[in-house]
């Protein structure tokens, strides 16, 4: 069986990025970007009042000053005339600042008697001024290439005049189960039939993290459907199939892919839950053949599919999953030759400490309730030995 590490480096080294296109900037959010945003304007693009107020020469800014008010500039529409001494231009948030004039006095420091205002206290050159390009000047970087896109980013993008922008493609990823027992949710059912939940869970968590992923039709357990299934993988660049990759007399995934060019790397791990996990190319595709327990098969997308999704997205992965350190809640026993993940429930701790993890008290790996009460799964490594609660161990957060 292979370590859990290894097999995501396997998995990982077959894959490259799906490739570049170009997406308005009102649906990129969520999306990596594919080469850098560059301002093509200044922000803002000239000097702006910050505030309702008048526009007036530093050397007239003095308390019980008078000054004729010789016109008003709106946001949008400058004035062209010039202040001069002993006058001022009465301006609105976002006004353009009038040229002869180096401050702002706010309103409410001013009294109005008529085309005249006077000062109930002075100012400072340059107060309530947003100076030109005092956010982002024309030409400067603002977005990497490889960041996943905010919606602040979005509205960065659009103040810096992008229309639209370059991204990877979203990869489309087909999620196949396969199995005679599996109905869909609300139809009728035998006794020990069972609800394709894990497919709708793996389908949901993958557009969540950026794919356009695809719930393919159930394919039965015999030669013939599974066959039919594979022609939908043709327009896909990722296959991911639930069930069927196990030792059972009727786990046929492996045996009726073959003939379609399935080259098998590998399909057994060191895992619980999600020991019968494969990975392989079906023709040009890349395949990952998920565990057809639900619990197993969303564990095994945290660790395996969604590492290869973000790797065609364009998102460097590493082999080594990105832990964090926690508290155990719990005594656990001595661990045998595969690495568990174990789900748990968080609490946190003032002052910066890390927080407690405790495990569930059944890990039966069919219980999806517990998987949903879950915030994160506590991994152990092969061979661990007997551990007490206090001490440090290593989680993965579960999305």
């Amino acid at each position: 069986m292979l370590d859990v590490a290894v097999a995501r480096a396997r998995i990982l080294e077959k894959l490259s990025p799906c490739g570049l296109e170009t997406v308005s900037v009102a649906h990129a959010c969520g999306r990596v970007l594919a080469a850098p945003v560059v301002a093509r304007l200044s922000n803002p693009p000239v000097s702006v009042s910050s505030m309702d107020g008048y526009a007036v020469r530093i050397d007239d800014a003095q308390e019980g000053a008078t000054l004729d008010i010789i016109g008003e500039a709106p946001a949008g529409h400058p004035s062209s005339l010039t202040v001069k001494k002993g006058q001022c231009i009465r301006l609105f948030t976002g006004s353009q600042i009038p040229a002869g004039a180096d401050t702002v006095l706010i309103q409410e420091n001013m009294r109005r008697d008529g085309n005249a205002v006077t000062l109930l206290s002075g100012g400072k050159a340059g107060q309530f001024i947003r100076k030109q390009g005092q956010d982002f000047q024309k030409g400067e970087t603002l977005l990497p290439a490889g960041k996943v896109l905010t919606a602040r980013d979005i509205g960065l993008a659009a103040a810096a005049g992008h229309v639209w922008l370059t991204v990877s493609r979203r990869p489309r990823v087909g999620i196949l189960a396969t199995g005679d027992e599996i109905v869909l949710p609300g139809d009728p059912a035998q006794p020990d039939s069972i609800v394709n939940s894990g497919a709708f869970m793996v389908t949901a968590f993958l557009r969540s993290i950026g794919a356009e992923a695809v719930l393919l039709p159930v394919a039965r357990d015999n030669v013939e459907s599974l066959s039919a299934a594979i022609a939908q993988a043709d327009h896909l660049d990722l296959l991911v199939t639930i069930g069927g990759a196990s030792v059972g007399t009727y786990d046929l995934v492996r045996e009726a892919f073959k003939p379609h060019g399935l080259n098998l790397d590998f399909w057994k791990i060191a895992m619980r839950p999600g020991r019968p996990l494969m990975s392989g190319q079906l023709g040009k595709t890349p395949m990952i053949g998920l565990p057809g327990n639900p619990v197993a098969a969303m564990v095994c997308s945290v660790v395996f599919v969604a590492a290869a999704v973000r790797t065609l997205m364009g998102l460097p992965q590493a082999a080594e999953l990105e832990t964090e350190t926690a508290i155990l809640g719990a005594d656990l026993k001595e661990n045998d030759q595969r690495q568990d993940f174990l789900r748990s429930t968080l609490r946190s701790q003032p002052d910066g400490q890390p927080p407690i993890a405790t495990p569930f008290a059944s890990q039966d790996s069919a219980q999806m309730n517990i998987l949903t009460q879950s915030d994160a799964l506590i991994i152990r490594a092969p061979h661990a030995p007997p551990q007490k609660a206090g001490t440090l161990c290593r989680i993965l957060h579960l999305p």
